[in-house]
Formats: structure tokens, C-alpha cells, sequence
């Protein structure tokens, strides 16, 4: 009997053998064929064609940023720039931004204080991002990836009453394949010593018909051409909360919005100027406003 289980037990392996044997060449022609069925005409190599194109353009759309022209050199007396940098393990820090010279005026404290405390915080920056670096248990990645978050500024004199500065915040974040860009815009009224709001330029609950100026100029843009491409109009909620962020100059309001508010990161622009002429239905006109005319 003992014998009879041994001989069975010998066949059953044998014929597993085989079989084993026998499938193994189809299995490995399948596998072949999945490696070579890859071509030309693939969808990877597709999204590498898309993709190039793009990501050229939001380097040339941050470079163009980067390069404007502003008016740092003319206003050498008026402002004091300031740097920091910090270079860690896990983040670098590089903070350019202006204040005021209070030796021309004691009351610029007003705007030297908000600039240092509230806006630029430097510490509250550095905790916030090694606070976040602590919730991320992969080691390896939180290393392999160094945060970087740059500020820096563009300034122009309006007039001998205001200044208008555009600040602009580069944050790097781990892993993603490029800064994204955000934007802050502050009028600092010199002879008062006080910032400006929307509510200083323009008449108050004017709010609806300057985003229908803002966006007839947006729609202009987009059926101009090719740069506006896949941009679209600004919501009544993006542009409430954007109201205030525009810098100044004799000429025209300049409004800037982040990435994604009214053009994606790889088209378009981030700002959106409007001549002072087709404004004069929503200026205020008092003694204080500098951009009556």
C-alpha cells in the first residue's frame, strides 16, 4: 500500500513538472510582447510632447514677471531694502522687501511695523514649514525634497503722495516640478502715512462693474490669441477677495492674480492692466485719491 501512495504521489509530480514546463515559454512570449508593444505612437510619449511645451511656458511666464521694470533706483533715498536668507538641511529662505527710510518721516514706522510683523514674519515662516516637515514620517522624502519659499518686490512711485508696491511670493513645495507664484499689492499713502483700499480709488459698491471692466478686458485677451489660451473670466467670489491687489502708475490699474485664479500656470499672464480712462466711471474723486485726473 505504502508502496502504491509513493508511485502516485512520484506521477502526480512528475505530470506538475511538466505542465509547469509547458506553460512557462507561452508565459514568457506574453511577457515579450507586453515589452515591445510600446511605440511612437504611445500615450506616454504623447504627454512628454504636451508637457515640454508647457513647462517651457511657465518658466518664460515667471522669468518675464522677474525681469519688469520698477522704479528701486529712483526711490533709493525713500526705501531701505532689506535681505534674508536662510539655508537648512530642509528649506531655504530668501526674502527680499523694501521699508521705509524713517528719517524722512517718523510715521513710516506705520508701514515698516505691518512690513516686518505681519507680512514677511520670518519667524512664523520658518516654524510654519519645519512644522509641517515634522508631520511627514518619510524621512527620505522630506529630505530628498528641500522647500524654498522667495519674496521679493516690485515698487513704482505713483506720484510724490504714493507708493505702489507689488510683492510676489515663489513657494517651491516637496516634490512638485515647479514654483507656483502669489502676489500681494500695497498703496501706501506717504503724506498720511496710511495703506489705500479699493474703497480709496473707486466708488464705493462699484465692486460689480469693475469686474465687468476687468473682465471685457480679460475676454478681449483670450480671443486676441494664443497667450490666453484655456483662461477664463473672474468670479464674483476670486474677485472679492482680489479687489485690493493692484499696484498703480499715471497711466493704468494693474491687477494681479495668483496661479490658477484667471489663467492656469502655463498660459496667460499674471496680471491684467486697465487704462485709467476706461476707469473714470468707478473713480472716487476727492482731494485724496491721487488717480483723480
Amino acid at each position: 500500500m505504502k508502496t502504491l501512495v509513493t508511485l502516485s504521489l512520484l506521477i502526480l509530480f512528475i505530470g506538475c513538472k511538466i505542465d509547469r514546463e509547458e506553460s512557462f515559454p507561452d508565459t514568457l512570449e506574453r511577457s515579450t510582447e507586453i515589452v515591445e508593444e510600446p511605440t511612437n505612437d504611445s500615450v506616454p510619449m504623447v504627454r512628454q510632447e504636451l508637457d515640454l511645451p508647457r513647462e517651457e511656458s511657465i518658466q518664460l511666464k515667471q522669468q518675464s514677471l522677474i525681469n519688469l521694470e520698477d522704479e528701486k533706483e529712483e526711490l533709493q533715498e525713500l526705501i531701505i531694502e532689506k535681505v534674508y536668507v536662510n539655508e537648512q538641511d530642509l528649506f531655504t529662505i530668501d526674502f527680499h522687501y523694501p521699508l521705509l527710510n524713517e528719517s524722512l518721516k517718523p510715521s513710516y514706522v506705520n508701514f515698516n511695523e505691518y512690513i516686518n510683523d505681519y507680512y514677511v514674519d520670518i519667524v512664523g515662516t520658518e516654524a510654519g514649514i519645519l512644522e509641517d516637515k515634522e508631520l511627514l514620517c518619510d524621512t527620505l522624502r522630506t529630505n530628498r525634497f528641500r522647500e524654498k519659499r522667495l519674496i521679493d518686490y516690485k515698487i513704482y512711485n505713483v506720484n510724490d503722495q504714493l507708493v505702489s508696491i507689488l510683492f510676489y511670493k515663489e513657494n517651491f513645495y516637496s516634490g512638485t516640478l515647479h514654483p507656483t507664484y502669489s502676489f500681494d499689492c500695497m498703496n501706501f499713502d506717504l503724506d498720511r502715512s496710511v495703506f489705500m483700499n479699493y474703497d480709496d480709488f473707486f466708488i464705493e459698491g462699484s465692486e460689480e462693474e469693475m469686474r465687468k471692466i476687468l473682465n471685457d478686458v480679460i475676454t478681449s485677451k483670450i480671443n486676441e490669441g494664443e497667450m490666453y489660451y484655456d483662461c477664463w473670466t473672474i468670479s464674483e467670489d476670486d474677485f472679492f477677495e482680489y479687489k485690493d491687489n493692484f499696484v498703480l502708475d499715471d497711466y493704468c490699474v494693474e491687477y494681479y492674480f495668483d496661479d490658477c485664479v484667471v489663467c492656469p500656470s502655463y498660459t496667460g499672464s499674471y496680471s491684467v492692466r486697465i487704462p485709467l480712462e476706461e476707469l473714470l466711471p468707478v473713480l472716487r474723486r476727492y482731494d485724496i485719491n491721487p488717480l483723480v485726473f
